[in-house]
């Protein structure tokens, strides 16, 4: 997606001294190359060479500069981007202490398997070219070292050759199944030395990532078979493309096997949920119902499902799953023995070590073709407006949603742990991209931004339901939504509480006898309330709130839908009551070693 015609640029004064060439004009050079739309940072001295690439010898576009207000945010945009653009953004962040700012949203972006160059420096290797204090301080042995167990791969280079090496050997293997962050470091001596001659620039299309591999015959007839065996077939259907025609693949898999689909709220739209072969609303973990719908089949179908062995431990407990398990996944190649990221190992009958879309292609020639199904018509609301003056719950913010949003194109690009999967349904894969990955939370502000940034062009309206705390921790990520003009719709389910942790409070008071009123100590934002649409609008975006009533939140919404058209970023404040539900509830403070 080209957004760069409707992002506000800082349009920088021509610059006529452009006679020598500087080792930093090579690497930003290459960043036009490979093709990065932009590059979001928060600026360093340890990458001041590239900086002034970027802005003087580049005319800050083709990459364009966006400028955050701390480094996390900046990793969380490229990663909120990529998960709907599918393509990597550049981070820049400044030296080991930036790097250290920006390791909790590189592990978001490696647990959720996405694409992100991540770019650093570092002051002068040569000792003997550090200023007094500042750059020793900013200065590693090994930089990379701080990211090493959850980037796909991560360099150094000592010449302006080998950086230039790194960054297409990066851009490979971040865009490869499995795709991940990568790190590539610079040192500023070297993006401040004087090069001779003209830059070399190579063909990107020669180091273009592997075209994905396609399963072994043997093993697509063998999954047909079992597939086609007349037994109940149910498929989890976990990290995939957001392509339509992927998402259409998908459902003519489902069809031609009579199968019934599970899908996962932490991931993002993957099925059509009104389609009558989606079994169960999704939830970040299984209802009841649902593992019970998982326990009754006969094949398992996983499609990159996220944590296939602990869902299948989930449905069958400790016992062995007595149903033939087909795994379609790459996931296995990014494991390693510092995260356990990689959940816990399933029991499989079929190993198909490829995409789902590779593997989802293949079953489809082997497989009868079978007339469509008409999706299950939406029922018409029959609920009653809640009372003006009663207490609002999560349940009303998507009512209210609904409302206003009918018939308007939306991607959902951020839902809160207390959102439930019967709220809104999904009718194609850009309607929700999905949670964070790994769990960070404060990513959600970046991340909404990010995706609101690839979604520019698209005619959809972005709209990110945040917790709070989410909000309080990645809050300035929104000034970056003003500042470049990104429209976006922020709402805040703002329950006053760190309320996760409640329930964990709770579940361990009851345990050992004590008062569980106690829980919310240490837990509540409260006293002071704070004053989160004063925040926005201190940042420079459109903020209501606090919304306590029904009346209000209709109100705020029609009109923030106004201002998100009219091309700016608006936060909502809105007071909700506590509470998840029930399957995630239990889920979060469940005993594993009891049962």
């Amino acid at each position: 997606m080209d957004t760069s015609a409707n992002v506000r640029r800082d349009v920088p004064l021509p610059s006529e001294n452009l006679r020598h060439g500087w080792g930093s004009d090579a690497l930003a050079t290459m960043l036009r190359v490979l093709e990065v739309p932009y590059v979001v940072v928060n600026p360093g001295s340890s990458f001041r060479g590239l900086h002034d690439s970027i802005v003087n010898y580049l005319g800050n576009e083709r990459p364009q500069m966006l400028l955050v207000l701390h480094e996390e945010h900046a990793v969380a945009i490229a990663h909120g981007y990529a998960k709907v653009a599918e393509k990597p953004l550049a981070a820049i962040v400044h030296s080991n202490v930036g790097l250290m700012h920006a390791s909790m949203a590189i592990y978001n972006a490696w647990c959720d398997r996405v694409p992100v160059l991540v770019y650093g420096a570092t002051g002068p290797v040569d000792a003997a070219k550090r200023r007094p204090w500042i750059d020793w301080l900013h200065t590693s042995q090994d930089q990379g070292a701080l990211v090493r167990s959850f980037v796909k791969w991560d360099a150094q280079p000592a010449s302006i050759d080998a950086a230039r090496e790194a960054m297409l050997r990066a851009n490979q293997i971040s865009r490869s199944s499995p795709r991940g962050p990568t790190y590539v470091c610079f040192d500023s001596a070297i993006q401040e030395a004087e090069v001779d001659g003209q830059v070399r620039l190579p063909d990107v299309a020669r180091f273009a990532p592997a075209a994905p591999v396609w399963p072994a015959p043997a093993d697509v007839r063998a999954a047909a078979e079992l597939l086609q065996g007349g037994g109940r077939v149910v498929v989890l259907v976990g990290r995939v493309s957001r392509q339509q025609a992927d998402w259409d693949h998908r459902v003519r898999l489902v069809e031609s096997i009579g199968a019934v689909v599970l899908t996962d709220l932490k991931l993002g739209a993957a099925f059509p949920t009104r389609h009558p072969a989606h079994a169960n609303s999704a939830g970040y973990f299984l209802s009841a119902e649902a593992c019970d719908i998982l326990r009754s089949a006969d094949v398992v179908l996983s499609l990159d499902w996220c944590d296939l062995g602990g869902t299948l431990r989930q449905a069958w407990g400790p016992t062995s799953v007595s149903a033939k398990v087909i795994q379609v996944s790459t996931d296995h190649q990014l494991h390693n023995g510092w995260s356990f990221d990689h959940q816990a190992l399933p029991s499989t009958d079929l190993f198909l070590a490829v995409e789902p879309r590779e593997a989802i292609a293949a079953l489809l020639e082997q497989l009868p073709a079978v007339p469509a199904k008409a999706l299950v018509p939406r029922p018409a609301s029959a609920d009653a407006d809640p009372p003006a003056a009663a207490a609002l719950h999560v349940a009303d913010v998507a009512r209210g949603l609904r409302q206003v949003l009918e018939n308007v194109p939306t991607t959902f690009v951020r839902l809160p742990l207390s959102w439930s999967g019967e709220l809104w349904d999904w009718d194609s894969p850009l309607d929700y991209i999905g949670y964070d990955g790994g769990g960070g939370i404060g990513s959600g502000p970046g991340m909404a931004v990010g995706a609101a940034l690839a979604l520019m062009d698209s005619g959809r309206v972005p709209v990110a339901i945040l917790g709070d705390g989410d909000y309080m921790m990645g809050v300035s990520a929104f000034w970056t939504a003003a500042n470049a003009r990104i429209p976006l719709l922020a709402v805040i389910c703002n329950n006053r509480s760190f309320f996760n942790d409640e329930l964990h409070q709770e579940r361990v008071a009851v345990e050992r006898g004590r008062p569980i009123e106690n829980k919310g100590i240490g837990q509540r934002i409260e006293d002071p309330d704070l004053d989160l649409a004063l925040i926005a609008r201190g940042q420079g975006l459109v903020g209501f709130g606090p919304i306590t009533s029904w009346p209000e939140l209709i109100s705020a919404l029609q009109e923030g839908l106004d201002a998100v058209r009219d091309g700016k970023a608006v936060v909502i404040d809105v007071r909700v009551m506590p509470g998840y539900s029930p399957s995630m509830s239990r889920q979060m403070i469940r005993d594993v070693a009891a049962e």
